[in-house]
């Protein structure tokens, strides 16, 4: 095979120099960068695998294996008489803490964009310091509040503290939301006779649609999945969300029916996927940048 070869600026043609090889070390490098990569992917892959499989095998157990198809596992879930109820619960208490907390998100986020007071900046990250305690920190001053206002052991108490839970991150997600909107359009529906909260209603609410997606999918995600919570705030079966009644049903007895728990798995994960679809246009436009904005 004839030899590549350049031309120099003369016009005479030069040889090619040699190729270079790749060194040995470089090559080690990438081999064990693409086994790290295969190995996490099995990691996180493997579990969800064994929940899909196992949710449709008639004799389930807890190793990952071709199944035996059958939908008798989901029947079981929806025609037990607690599991319905355990997941009725979680939908009650996600749905309205994620409407109470979008709620006084979008009040108080209103209210830290558009006002000017002393101390506002302090403020602001004094509400973000909530969310750098962690929470079992805090669970038991919680449960002593609501004993003590009588909220103990019911949705309402539990909503309460969920939809606060999140409530920082909403706000200063919706804040940098809020901030981007010009103030001139609110002056504009007040001289058209609007009052304050009528321009809230009628221009910041369809523009900060994107940063109420965004949040909204944020805390019921936070919601649906919180364990800690509602196993120190109810101590009644009739009201535990799924993710307490599955921990205390499944594992009565040391006896585990695999197929029925990881097709409540499978339904557990379905409501936060929906949700995902509906919303994911608005988690990829939210303007997380100016929410650091004070």
């Amino acid at each position: 095979m004839a030899a590549t070869t350049t031309v120099e600026p003369g016009g005479a043609p030069a040889p090619a120099g040699p190729r270079r090889r790749t060194p040995l070390w470089a090559v080690v490098q990438r081999a064990l960068q693409y086994v790290l990569m295969v190995l996490l992917a099995l990691f996180c892959v493997v579990p969800f695998a064994w929940v899909v499989l196992t949710a449709v095998d008639a004799d389930g157990g807890p190793t990952v294996g071709l199944p035996a198809f059958t939908l008798d596992n989901f029947a079981r879930f929806f025609t037990d008489g607690a599991t319905p109820r355990l997941f009725l619960n979680s939908v009650i208490v996600s749905f309205a803490a994620t409407a109470l907390n979008l709620a006084c998100g979008v009040l108080g986020a209103y209210a830290l964009s558009r006002y000017r007071f002393r101390g506002r900046r302090t403020f602001m990250f004094a509400i973000l310091l909530i969310r750098v305690i962690p929470p079992p920190a805090t669970i038991v001053a919680l449960y002593l509040l609501m004993v003590k206002i009588e909220l103990d052991d019911s949705y309402l108490g539990l909503i309460l503290v969920e939809a606060s839970a999140a409530l920082p991150i909403t706000l200063w997600l919706l804040k940098g939301t809020i901030d981007a909107i010009p103030f001139e359009l609110e002056e504009a529906a007040w001289l058209d006779g609007s009052s304050r909260f009528g321009a809230i209603r009628r221009v910041i609410l369809p523009l900060v649609g994107p940063g109420l997606g965004a949040a909204a999918m944020l805390t019921f995600m936070a919601v649906w999945g919180d364990f800690l919570t509602p196993l120190v705030l109810l101590q009644s079966p009739d009201l535990y969300p799924l993710s307490i009644g599955l921990f205390r049903s499944f594992t009565a007895f040391n006896q585990v029916d695999w197929g029925v728990l990881a097709a409540s798995a499978v339904v557990y994960m379905a409501p936060p996927a929906v949700l995902y679809l509906f919303l994911r246009r608005n988690l990829m436009r939210s303007s997380l940048g100016g929410a650091v904005k004070a």
